[in-house]
């Protein structure tokens, strides 16, 4: 079945989509067991609502984009007031960081209706106000989307287990196009933005993040973006980004240097 189908029915359903019972989840009851997803963390926006999102480098967090905007107005909102929560276990977390600066990839329209073109662009980098120290937590590497019939587990916060994360490692790949990744995850509200895995030698590495959610047949199913492209423009941008940070930064230690060495004592 092509991507384009699971599409139509997901606007078709999107009101009254049908979400998998708890069965098919393996909660992670303990600290000590979620330590290697503490990674995986809450993004509290605004104390108003709350969304999904990795660690991927130590001041660096991938989430979706729509999770950036204002339901009701369809404005961005506020970065300064979006907090993120690694490892959020039963009102702790292994580290608060505010964020500093948004980057949506620059394709992405929110709002309208669900179309692959959204489900393939809903990417965005957070970047920390202060990145997290080597050794607290190790940020999540990245892998291209699996093949169809692959396994994948997902790892997230929703509504109904904001308290702790909890993970589904049940889930397969339904479809794989180069628009997004089709799965059989199960999510929720709070689940967009969540880090989709396969396992590779024994290590997790993201392929895709949550967008939507559908129904299929009755059954319930996510939408996740591809990396195949998206990513790399958000990663192209950013660098040079951080490119043009750190050259004004060396040019302007030069010009104190320049103008310590002139003053007379």
């Amino acid at each position: 079945m092509k991507f384009c189908i699971f599409l139509l029915l997901f606007v078709i359903t999107i009101g009254t989509a049908a979400l998998a019972q708890d069965t098919s989840d393996e909660r992670l009851s303990v600290v000590a067991e979620s330590q290697s997803w503490d990674a995986v963390g809450l993004l509290n926006i605004g104390n108003i609502s709350f969304c999904t999102g990795a660690l991927i480098a130590h001041d660096l967090v991938l989430t979706a984009a729509h999770c950036l905007f204002d339901k009701q107005t369809g404005l961005e909102i506020d970065h300064t007031s979006i907090e993120f929560l690694a490892g959020w276990h039963e009102g702790y977390a292994s580290a608060y960081r505010y964020i500093f600066r948004v980057l949506i990839h620059p394709e992405y329209k929110f709002g309208g209706d669900v179309t692959s073109r959204l489900v393939l662009n809903d990417l965005a980098l957070l970047e920390l106000n202060h990145p997290i120290p080597e050794g607290e937590i190790l940020p999540f590497e990245m892998a291209l989307s699996p093949p169809r019939g692959s396994k994948v587990i997902m790892v997230s916060h929703s509504f109904k287990h904001s308290d702790r994360p909890y993970l589904q490692n049940l889930c397969k790949v339904l479809e794989q196009q180069n628009t997004g990744l089709v799965t059989s995850c199960a999510v929720d509200f709070g689940n967009s933005g969540a880090p989709i895995f396969v396992v590779q030698n024994g290590e997790p590495k993201i392929v895709s993040v949550v967008s939507h959610k559908a129904t299929v047949e009755g059954a319930a199913v996510s939408l996740g973006t591809s990396f195949n492209v998206p990513l790399n423009v958000l990663r192209s941008e950013w660098a040079e980004i951080r490119t043009y940070r750190e050259n004004r930064a060396r040019m302007e230690h030069v010009r104190r240097g320049l103008e310590a060495k002139f003053i007379k004592p």
